[in-house]
């Protein structure tokens, strides 16, 4: 006679091989096993930020890098049109658009040397001096601490390296 379908299930009306399942055997996770994971993670992370954030650094620099050194391309471009590359007073301003007293204004190049004057890295504008103290002129980076000199990170990225 089969069993109405309301019927609890006992031990003597249990079928072999299946099991009860307790209160324990919720599919839950424990304390320890979430624990175990979450340490897992944390040293993951910590190696993944040891090897990334020095690159980070690295890109930096290279950026500052290839900025200086279109800055003194369009230096160069702007000498050979005017025969002299722009002062210190007019700054890398002038390769935007043309300074005043200009000697030839005509030969100033229409839309200027560069499209826009970015700024190095670390959020500070580029330095220019003409003449330079290392060579005609100078265009440089003052590193991560925007001051002049510095070690590492903070050392002055120019046109001199």
């Amino acid at each position: 006679m089969p069993m109405p379908e309301h019927t609890l299930e006992t031990p003597a009306t249990r079928l072999p091989g299946r099991h009860c399942p307790s209160p324990r055997d919720s599919g839950g996770f424990t304390l320890v096993e979430l624990m175990v994971v979450i340490v897992i993670i944390g040293l993951l992370a910590t190696v993944v930020m040891i090897n990334v954030m020095p690159s980070q650094d690295r890109a930096m620099v290279e950026k500052a890098r290839a900025d200086v050194s279109v800055l003194e391309q369009a230096a160069e471009t702007y000498r050979l049109d005017n025969l002299a590359y722009p002062s210190t007073a007019q700054g890398l301003q002038a390769l935007l658009e043309a300074p005043a007293g200009l000697a030839r204004p005509e030969r100033y190049r229409r839309g200027g040397y560069i499209r826009r004057l970015p700024q190095d890295p670390w959020g500070h504008p580029y330095q220019y001096r003409a003449p330079g103290r290392r060579g005609p002129f100078d265009v440089f980076s003052l590193g991560a601490d925007g001051s002049e000199g510095g070690e590492g990170d903070d050392a002055d990225i120019g046109n001199w390296q």
